[in-house]
C-alpha cells in the first residue's frame, strides 16, 4: 500500500508547475517529466523538463538541476534548496543530486507508480532499475508521492505510450 505525502500549499504549487512542465515535455514529443529548483527563500531558481527525445538519455530535468547548481549555487545554497519533481528521481539523477549536495526532494509520483503504469500499458522495462531515491542516496530527505497528482500523472504516462 502506498503512503501518500500531504504537501503544504506552496509545495503543492511547485509540484503543480512540475506536472505542467511534464505535460509540456509530452506535448513536445518527449517523456513527461518536469522539475524545479527552489532556494531557501522559496524562489524558483531553475526549471526544466525532459529533453531525451533526440537520443541523449541523460537530459533529465533533475540531472540538469544538478548541473546548473554546480555553477550557480554555493554549497550552502545547494544544501538549503529543495528540488520539486513530477516523478521520483531515477538512480542517475538521485546520484547526481547527492553528489552535488542538493537538499530535500519532493516528488509527485513515485518510481513504483511509474513502473506500475508502464506495466499496465505494456511498456518495455527501463534499462535501469527503478530504485527509490534513498536506496541510491540514503542520506537524502525525500517526500512523496502526492495522491492529488496520481491520476493526472498516470494519464500523462499512458499518453506517452500512445505517441
Amino acid at each position: 500500500m502506498t503512503t501518500f505525502y500531504e504537501p503544504t500549499a506552496s509545495e503543492f504549487g511547485h509540484l503543480r508547475r512540475c506536472v505542467d512542465l511534464a505535460r509540456e515535455a509530452l506535448d513536445d514529443g518527449d517523456e513527461p517529466f518536469g522539475s524545479i529548483l527552489v532556494d531557501a527563500e522559496g524562489t524558483v531558481r531553475f526549471e526544466d523538463r525532459n529533453r531525451v527525445k533526440h537520443g541523449d538519455q541523460t537530459r533529465h530535468p533533475e540531472f540538469e538541476i544538478a548541473r546548473w547548481s554546480a555553477t550557480n549555487f554555493t554549497a550552502e545554497e545547494r544544501a538549503s534548496s529543495t528540488v520539486f519533481t513530477s516523478g521520483e528521481h531515477c538512480p542517475m539523477c538521485a546520484a547526481a543530486h547527492a553528489w552535488m549536495g542538493l537538499g530535500r526532494i519532493v516528488y509527485a509520483g513515485s518510481s513504483a507508480q511509474l513502473v506500475q503504469w508502464g506495466s499496465e500499458r505494456g511498456a518495455a522495462p527501463a534499462p535501469v532499475a527503478a530504485l527509490p531515491i534513498t536506496t541510491v542516496a540514503p542520506a537524502l530527505e525525500v517526500a512523496g508521492p502526492v495522491a492529488a497528482f496520481a491520476e493526472e500523472l498516470r494519464e500523462l504516462h499512458f499518453d506517452r505510450g500512445r505517441g
